[in-house]
């Protein structure tokens, strides 16, 4: 199973950006995608953006697209989520997870090997 541990949260105001980072460690599993999900109080938690290792094949939920960049840097088993031109509905506890899949656009709906301890993003109005 990998050990995956999330960094780079914090505190930003509206328009801001942070990248968060997720470092995998153990049985990466090196076919299978990596996905950035998020938990927003009260609500339940949503697919945010995934890739794969081997070919960085990208897929991202709507709320998203065009603002975060999610990226992979195989060498150091390490994957990242640029979040650019924040808003105040992105906040939430941001969670890495590896995608029991070999194919991207199915990370949401697929079974997952492992959750990171998650990291809180808050976006100030």
């Amino acid at each position: 199973q990998a050990q995956l541990v999330e960094s780079g949260g914090g505190l930003v105001q509206a328009g801001g950006s942070l990248r968060l980072s997720c470092a995998a460690s153990g049985r990466t599993f090196s076919s299978y995608a990596m996905g950035w999900f998020r938990q927003a109080p009260g609500k339940e938690r949503e697919f945010v953006a995934s890739i794969t290792w081997t070919y960085g094949t990208t897929y991202y939920a709507d709320p998203v697209k065009g603002r975060f960049t999610i990226s992979r840097d195989n060498a150091k088993k390490t994957v990242y989520l640029q979040m650019n031109s924040l808003k105040p509905e992105d906040t939430a506890v941001y969670y890495c997870a590896q995608c029991r899949t070999t194919i991207a656009s199915t990370c949401p709906s697929a079974p997952i090997g492992s959750w990171g301890q998650g990291t809180q993003v808050t976006v100030s109005s």
